[in-house]
């Protein structure tokens, strides 16, 4: 009996969930579409640079927006405008020409 008891708890240990990393742990903070502050991301994450890891998030595909005011920067999460979908697809393909009909 007991060492069924004992197989049983072994089993139960294997059931924990897997450590996030700090780019995920910040990656779902910003999918929550609030307002997140640097200090906030420096305290609350211990990261040395905040600005570092917006840029990573930025370099991922997250459209990250930086608003400075008197009391400190904020980042929040957005949609790109048209300009900048334009842009984007300009640097990608290049400006297509298109012939025209005469």
């Amino acid at each position: 009996m007991f060492k069924f008891l004992f197989n049983m708890s072994k089993e139960t240990n294997n059931m924990a969930r897997a450590k996030l990393s700090k780019t995920e742990k910040v990656r779902n903070l910003f999918s929550k579409g609030n307002t997140v502050t640097w200090k906030s991301l420096r305290n609350t994450f211990d990261l040395k640079s905040p600005a570092n890891m917006v840029g990573k998030l930025r370099n991922e595909g997250m459209m990250i927006y930086e608003n400075r005011t008197s009391a400190g920067v904020s980042y929040r999460v957005g949609t790109p405008s048209k300009a900048v979908i334009a842009a984007g697809q300009t640097a990608l393909v290049g400006t297509q020409g298109y012939a025209t009909q005469a």
